[in-house]
């Protein structure tokens, strides 16, 4: 039996796109008009262990789904449309550009993902979704007072349907780690942590870190490798491409499904590791998820 490769649009990484969230921009404007252009938005590092907070603020890293709202509409971060329940999208701001995480709450991401994937919302299932913003778009200033303005934009806007992520400074590297465990404890990712002082900017930056007790990035499918034994029939492998470029194997974590179905290439996935081969590249990669098409 050989392995039926699923047709896809093959999607970049972290494909460039011109806008800055600035919605009453031309450049904004246009690019908003356009299907599967990704918006611009700031990725993270990753921290090293037993850095020192001091300059950063402190949230919890939600296990959730990124979104952008550039002030008119919703969009996934590989671009793709929101189809949120009509309530939901009534409580945005308009013409106020919002970047956050789609969120159930602790440890129920696959339910969340069951939500935001319909073509045609559910309103009674979008009234448990919350919107987590962490940042303002093109907000002038430091990020200690985008985080300020949000808090006074939500405080101002009635029947909202989102909120500010709490920002918190650190006392020192053990008060992060104390917090860490905490999070971690209670079925939290981890931490992220994003320079008080820092100007808005897009693309990946050590502005912005995050701390988790396993280590995941993301990657491309670029290839499938035929299973053996077992597996005979099915896949046994995704080979990947990361933001690097370098190219590997992922064997780990797929589930029965993914194995006879196999993710088509072009599509992002997320996986976890622990340290690095002789050669660099991740050790015992695991598949920890696939992000659904225009996330």
């Amino acid at each position: 039996m050989s392995l039926r490769l699923l047709p896809s649009r093959r999607r970049m990484l972290l494909a460039a796109a011109a806008c800055l969230g600035v919605p009453s921009s031309a450049r904004c404007r246009a690019d908003s008009t356009a299907a599967d252009s990704p918006p611009s938005l700031l990725l993270a590092r990753e921290a090293a262990e037993g850095m020192d907070p001091a300059g950063y603020l402190v949230s919890e890293k939600l296990d959730g789904v990124r979104a952008f709202w550039d002030g008119e509409r919703l969009r996934f971060r590989g671009g793709g449309a929101v189809a949120a329940g009509a309530a939901f999208l009534a409580g945005l701001p308009r013409g106020q550009a919002l970047d956050g995480e789609m969120w159930l709450g602790r440890a129920r991401f696959d339910a969340l993902s069951a939500i935001v994937r319909r073509e045609q919302p559910v309103d009674s299932e979008w009234e448990a979704v919350q919107y987590r913003i962490f940042e303002m778009p093109g907000g002038e200033g430091t990020f200690a007072e985008r985080v300020e303005r949000l808090k006074a934009l939500a405080q101002a806007t009635p029947q909202r349907r989102w909120q500010p992520v709490e920002q918190l400074p650190m006392a020192g590297a053990a008060a992060l780690r104390a917090r860490l465990a905490e999070v971690v404890a209670g079925g939290g990712e981890g931490l992220v942590l994003h320079r008080a002082d820092a100007a808005y900017r897009t693309g990946r930056s050590d502005v912005l870190l995050k701390l988790k007790p396993v280590r995941d990035a993301e990657a491309v499918v670029v290839g499938h490798t035929p299973g053996r034994g077992r597996f005979a029939g099915q896949l046994g492998a995704l080979q990947v491409r990361d933001e690097a470029g370098r190219v590997f194997l992922v064997g780990s974590g797929l589930t029965e499904a993914q194995r006879s179905s196999p993710p088509p290439l072009g599509s992002v996935v997320t996986y976890s590791w622990r340290g690095e081969t002789a050669t660099g590249l991740p050790r015992f990669p695991t598949l920890l998820r696939l992000r659904s098409a225009g996330w």
